[in-house]
């Protein structure tokens, strides 16, 4: 079957985005536009997370749903959007004599893995409260042990690969490949996200992409913008694990 899915955007705790980036909210533009699996974005927030919890039910298989599918208000007949707990950090730090600014995607199964880390981030000095998607000290390799030392299944995905800041391609980046940003945890990077900065046929010349996946999502700050940019999934079962 196939899945349309947006599996990056900002909650209302992130800078510069609308305060009705809410959970509610984002379930009713999702199934207004037909949105079949939805970030929850940003659940290192520690205020984010509880509205997460508030709002959403685990379903079993990885994903989560609304528990009051009432506020689709009709558009439920369309898709009733499932979420991924999925968030963004931003890795700023020196290595090798040069300034490393990466932004990446943390996607996981379950709530309490979602927890687990964040408590491990805040031990580590992580000012998780400062904003959505905060600026961590934390190499890629550094966090990319943390997150998978604590939750197996979890992807850790270069958020839109190719913007000159903030990115593991970009000119400012201070990164050439995959590898050498990630080191020993390329082999666990199985996709970058492209977002708004670049196409396939761009992307399809870069040898290391060659075994990856290449996704594309909105990076929404608002709801309108939810599916500006999406992803199509040919799937057997929608979960996590699938």
């Amino acid at each position: 079957m196939q899945l349309i899915a947006d599996l990056q955007l900002h909650s209302k705790y992130s800078r510069a985005v609308s305060p009705q980036m809410t959970i509610p909210n984002i379930g009713l533009w999702s199934a207004r536009k037909g949105i079949g699996l939805v970030a929850t974005g940003d659940w290192t927030h520690p205020l984010w997370i509880r509205e997460i919890q508030a709002n959403l039910e685990e379903t079993g298989n990885g994903l989560l749903k609304l528990k009051d599918s009432s506020i689709l208000l009709g558009y439920e007949k369309l898709v009733e959007p499932l979420f991924l707990l999925a968030t963004e950090v931003s890795c700023i730090y020196s290595q090798g004599g040069k300034l490393r600014r990466v932004h990446v995607l943390i996607w996981v199964p379950t709530i309490s893995s979602a927890e687990k880390i964040i408590q491990a981030m805040s031990r580590r000095g992580c000012k998780l409260g400062s904003d959505g998607r905060p600026i961590i000290g934390m190499t890629l390799i550094q966090i990319s042990e943390l997150v998978l030392s604590i939750e197996p299944k979890a992807l850790l995905i270069p958020a839109h690969a190719w913007t000159p800041w903030f990115s593991v391609y970009g000119s400012l980046g201070g990164f050439n490949t995959i590898e050498e940003a990630f080191g020993p945890f390329a082999k666990n990077v199985y996709a970058v996200e492209t977002g708004l900065s670049s196409n396939p046929s761009m992307n399809w010349r870069i040898k290391e992409l060659d075994n990856r996946s290449i996704l594309s999502f909105s990076d929404a700050h608002s709801g309108p913008k939810i599916g500006r940019e999406a992803t199509v999934f040919e799937l057997k079962d929608i979960s996590y694990d699938g």
